[in-house]
């Protein structure tokens, strides 16, 4: 097995370019058992996704990271054993963000994690137009200077904002934001800025919540709460809605297939080697549906995104650019990256 490939931020952290994602442990996907969870995650790291993405507002996520880190750190002896990368989130609501409001949340996540500093902290802010998202980057500054954080990153901000924190000497390693066959928004201005500041881009809803795949090829749209049965599916059949509708996904759906076909792949393996080719992209979040009856880790496509062996060929990504070229413009549509997140 080849070992998974790696990408370094800005502050000297290196992490895996798949990473597992724990959003779907937030309680939106159904009831988890944190017990088997902590043992499913053994899995990843086993095949070396040792780099894990959570947030403080994924409900037991950061616990369930710190319960695994602590057994990780009891059961593992020698230099053979892989260290882990834990990616946390800073999300408050709004109101006032003075120095010990930051602080608290901070200490929070790492009581939870189990851990003496963090590997990345990766803040997001509800609204712009609530300058103080400025007060709160400045104070997580002084304390990655003091060492309780490795790395400061962002998730889903636009490109206007990361422009204007990076101007006031705040160094950012990595914005996380959807990027995918269908959501290419971080192509339109996003990617050229982070290229020049070293900015690496750590993408979401690559596989469109699972919508990505052999499974729903060729079949109807899907539209009853029970075919929408998690909140990704629902999420991301809305950004299917926008991009061009289902029809318009079959056909995208058709191409992939074909080309998966040729490469021995599937059509996740690709939808991720697509994204993880794009300039500025340093990983692709992939959901782990830990502590679930019934849930495929889709671990082996995840290590046959990143295989050396997979490479897209130029006449693949004409056939792909066929299809998504014919789809509507999501920037004019929606914004810039993350502005669905804001009115």
């Amino acid at each position: 097995m080849s070992p998974v490939p790696t990408v370094r931020l800005s502050g000297g952290l290196e992490i895996c370019r798949v990473l597992n994602g724990m959003w779907q442990v937030s309680g939106a996907h159904g009831a988890v058992d944190k017990t088997k969870a902590v043992k499913d995650m053994q899995d990843y790291v086993d095949a070396g996704l040792t780099t894990f993405d959570m947030a403080d507002i994924y409900g037991p996520a950061e616990e369930i990271f710190g319960q695994f880190n602590s057994k990780h750190k009891v059961t593992s002896s020698g230099d053979d054993i892989p260290s882990l990368q834990s990616l946390t989130k800073y999300v408050p609501r709004p109101g006032p963000m003075e120095r010990k409001v930051v602080e608290r949340a901070i200490q929070r996540s790492m009581t939870r994690m189990q851990v003496d500093s963090l590997d990345c902290v990766q803040f997001h802010w509800w609204d712009y137009r609530d300058k103080r998202y400025l007060d709160a980057l400045g104070h997580l500054s002084d304390m990655q200077q003091q060492g309780l954080i490795r790395e400061l990153s962002l998730t889903n901000f636009d490109t206007q904002r990361l422009e204007e924190i990076t101007n006031r000497g705040i160094r950012i390693s990595s914005n996380q934001v959807q990027y995918s066959l269908i959501d290419q928004r971080p192509a339109a201005k996003m990617e050229q800025f982070c290229l020049a500041n070293n900015i690496q881009l750590l993408t979401y809803g690559t596989l469109a919540g699972g919508l990505l795949s052999e499974r729903y090829l060729g079949k109807a749209e899907l539209k009853s709460k029970e075919e929408l049965y998690t909140a990704s599916l629902s999420k991301y059949m809305n950004m299917i809605n926008s991009w061009g509708g289902w029809s318009l996904f079959q056909d995208l759906l058709v191409t992939l297939d074909m080309i998966s076909k040729r490469h021995d792949c599937s059509m996740a393996s690709l939808a991720t080697r697509y994204v993880l080719d794009l300039p500025a992209v340093g990983g692709v979040i992939v959901g782990c549906r830990l502590g679930v009856d019934g849930a495929g880790k889709h671990i082996s496509d995840s290590l046959r995104s990143c295989s050396p062996d997979l490479k897209l060929t130029a006449e693949d990504i004409t056939a792909i650019k066929a299809v998504t070229q014919r789809s509507r413009d999501l920037s004019a549509l929606i914004g810039d990256c993350g502005d669905e997140y804001r009115s």
